[in-house]
């Protein structure tokens, strides 16, 4: 974000945490601190254990409308893949993606590619650089930082 000194940025990400173990702490981490923006990032680490796409729809869809409903705007992000992959969670997260950018676009909600920034050219259902199979590396981050920035900007007129 040193491209963006005037912006504050709260992390409240966890580690390991699935859309239900999120959605149950955004009113504290989330609408209690009332930002512009809030980026929602969820559903890998349900599609890693096995959870079910709906019940992933309906706690980021929760989260959504929280946001939206509290006037924060909810940046809706595709769900990242990771290398160990079985070709069922790589369905499931496709199928999660494509309902998350046609609900961002249903609704007018700020739509990014978090998936786009960090998967291989050659295989979409696996990360370009990771350090251990499951996470982007330094740069895929990197990228996110920017496609998320860049979606940022280009909605700034919603909540000024």
């Amino acid at each position: 974000m040193m491209e963006h000194p005037g912006w504050v940025v709260l992390n409240r990400g966890v580690n390991g945490q699935r859309s239900d173990e999120i959605l149950r702490r955004f009113q504290r981490d989330v609408l209690g601190e009332s930002p512009g923006y809030v980026i929602i990032l969820g559903g890998v680490n349900d599609i890693y254990q096995g959870r079910d796409v709906e019940s992933i729809r309906g706690n980021l869809e929760g989260m959504y409308k929280m946001a939206v409903e509290s006037k924060i705007l909810p940046v809706s992000c595709t769900v990242l893949p990771y290398n160990t992959m079985t070709s069922k969670a790589a369905n499931n997260r496709r199928i999660l993606n494509t309902w998350i950018r046609d609900h961002a676009d249903k609704n007018g909600l700020p739509f990014c590619d978090t998936s786009e920034a960090v998967a291989s050219a050659q295989n979409p259902d696996r990360l370009e650089g990771t350090p251990d199979g499951l996470h982007p590396d330094v740069r895929g981050y990197k990228k996110m930082g920017e496609a998320l920035a860049s979606v940022i900007e280009a909605n700034k007129a919603a909540i000024s």
